[in-house]
């Protein structure tokens, strides 16, 4: 990849820019590591946090799993109630690289991310640097999620995207597989500094 073939940037969000993790809240809520490995992975998982990505409303996804395992029922409860204790901040050298990016003024600057349309606004309002995005897609409110090539295609058809001109950055190896799929440029991001290192090469 050339730099000058590039004119879009396209950023997943959680992972990447902003630092997601459910185990901030749960080491308040459980004693040991176990517990929490336990939780999420046999409770509250990643398929079922996906749904609400994916559009469905919390309250049905926070009531699907109580009815299922009432003796969690307050960890299940705060998985959401307290969802804001899961947020870490920005992630300092992603960010870094985005505030160049911006700077030089020679991109355009979108998201796309898997988030729940009901939790997205909390952090809209405590990071600043979301409002730097000409727009950003977030899969609840959409309805799509990534890998679905569906989505892809919304944010190529709303964006006016030229694929093969547009580095995708996410975090997820299965999203990167299906942009690369649809044609996108892409960066597998595993660290600020990986990612610093490719865009500098």
């Amino acid at each position: 990849m050339q730099a000058d073939q590039i004119d879009t940037y396209l950023f997943d969000l959680g992972g990447v820019l902003i630092d997601w993790n459910p185990r901030y809240l749960f080491r308040k809520i459980f004693d040991t590591e176990e517990e929490i490995d336990f939780f999420l992975e046999n409770i509250c998982t990643s398929d079922w946090n996906e749904e609400q990505d994916g559009g469905r409303l919390i309250q049905e996804g926070t009531m699907s799993l109580l009815l299922k395992n009432p003796k969690y029922a307050e960890p299940i409860r705060a998985f959401y109630d307290r969802w804001a204790e899961m947020l870490g901040g920005p992630i300092p050298g992603t960010l870094e690289q985005l505030t160049t990016i911006r700077k030089a003024n020679k991109h355009r600057l979108f998201a796309l991310t898997n988030w729940s349309a009901e939790t997205f606004p909390i952090a809209q309002e405590r990071y600043e640097f979301l409002t730097w995005f000409e727009d950003i897609l977030v899969s609840g409110v959409e309805k799509l999620k990534k890998p679905d090539p569906a989505f892809y295609q919304l944010a190529i058809d709303r964006f006016k995207l030229n694929p093969e001109k547009t580095l995708f950055i996410d975090d997820n190896a299965r999203n990167i597989a299906a942009a690369q799929k649809m044609g996108f440029q892409v960066h597998h991001f595993t660290s600020p500094e990986n990612l610093s290192a490719f865009l500098a090469s």
